[in-house]
């Protein structure tokens, strides 16, 4: 049955569901998005912004509210952790707009946030609802029924399309017909700030984002909030733990998985904190992401994906506009928009979870694949490791790819 899709609900108020606000407003939808926290902070500490997902901000007016805190990195360099020797860089900075048409930036996550939060502020189609988690919804012929817990009282909200922006722990994805929960990959994430004073002489660059490769855990640094702070994030082994992020962490295990790195960063990692984990949790490839209904699920909340390709937020920002831009393309038939929109990005999101797993094997290689991950890097020109990446940060959802 064909219907006109008018209104839109996004459950879920942080970066996809913000982008998603944003891009139906965008095509001319009225959006309600409902936030379960009272107040609409987000946590976290730091984030990589490639290309294919500054172009899409830049088009929604949030990419110039950004800028003034935003980093734009000369390299991405991989470099071994067991004596700081420089395996290779990819070049960025200046050169990565002009090869693949935007930016590469570095940014605090609140920094991100608030700039998305600023312009949905400035959207008259857009409301935002906040202290209002989406408990379960009913879907039906005429559309989808929302059950919001506001104020102490479940409310119902009718919308023509019900979009899930409510992450990896969703409680829309069941409604999808797969399997709810997500599954614990066996690693831990561990984020900690700097401020870039600190870091003096130590292996970090305050220009460029440094991935130190061992075969127990490999950790990422990077300048966040124009430069002033370095974000790092160390992922190794780990016990399953409550979902979500915790307080203060106990950085033990990962001092321990650092045994016989360079003096220096074992140093940085002892000045560094307070530290906080959180599980890296997936969700299987194969969950369904949408419901002919009238319900759609983006980023984490449809295929959250461990993140050693650096596209977490990206795919998120991706899926925003690839689901207003089918639905925009066919208001009065939902169903085959939603089909349309999911049979175009899986192939893209097959593809940078096979790119995950190839950088987490190599990464944290050991013995005689170490051995030949490194003298591959070593003959291999930068701008070859820059064309490896044009399908990855060249592609552009408004054009197809």
């Amino acid at each position: 049955m064909r219907r006109p899709v008018r209104h839109i609900a996004v459950a879920g108020g942080g970066i996809a569901g913000l982008t998603a606000a944003l891009s139906f407003a965008r095509a001319g939808f009225d959006v309600s998005v409902f936030e379960q926290a009272s107040r609409l902070v987000e946590i976290g500490a730091g984030l990589q912004l490639s290309p294919n997902a500054t172009r899409i901000l830049e088009r929604l007016d949030v990419l110039r509210r950004l800028m003034p805190v935003a980093v734009m990195p000369k390299a991405v360099a991989l470099v071994k952790a067991s004596n700081l020797s420089r395996l290779a860089a990819v070049p960025l900075g200046t050169g990565a707009r002009t090869r693949w048409g935007a930016p590469y930036l570095t940014v605090h996550r609140a920094d991100l946030h608030s700039a998305l939060l600023a312009s949905a502020d400035a959207a008259p189609r857009i409301e935002i609802i906040t202290g209002a988690p989406v408990r379960d919804a009913a879907l039906h012929a005429h559309g989808v029924t929302l059950s919001v817990d506001h104020e102490r009282t479940i409310r119902e909200v009718r919308c023509d399309l019900a979009i899930g922006a409510d992450g990896v722990w969703s409680t829309l994805r069941g409604l999808c017909g797969g399997e709810r929960a997500s599954r614990f990959t066996g690693h831990v994430a561990y984020r900690a700030m700097l401020r870039a004073r600190q870091a003096g002489s130590s292996p970090v660059s305050p220009e460029e984002v440094t991935a130190f490769l061992h075969s127990n855990f490999h950790l990422v640094a990077y300048p966040v909030r124009a430069g002033e702070e370095i974000n790092l994030v160390a992922i190794r082994r780990g016990k399953a733990q409550a979902a979500g992020w915790s307080g203060k962490a106990d950085a033990s295990a990962l001092h321990d998985a650092m045994e016989g790195t360079a003096p220096a960063l074992r140093a940085l990692v002892e000045m560094a904190g307070p530290w906080t984990t959180w599980p890296i949790h997936e969700v299987a490839p194969k969950t369904p992401w949408t419901h002919p209904a009238g319900l759609a699920l983006i980023g984490d909340a449809a295929h959250a994906i461990s993140p050693y390709a650096a596209q977490g937020s990206a795919m998120a920002i991706e899926d925003a506009e690839a689901l207003a831009a089918a639905v925009a393309g066919q208001p009065d038939d939902v169903a085959s928009a939603l089909h349309d929109y999911e049979r175009l990005r899986r192939p893209r999101i097959d593809r940078v979870r096979r790119r995950g797993a190839f950088n987490r094997f190599t990464w944290h290689a050991a013995g005689s694949v170490a051995l030949v991950r490194d003298m591959v890097l070593a003959r291999r020109p930068a701008d070859r490791l820059a064309a490896d990446l044009d399908w990855l940060y060249g592609y552009d959802v408004e054009n197809g790819g």
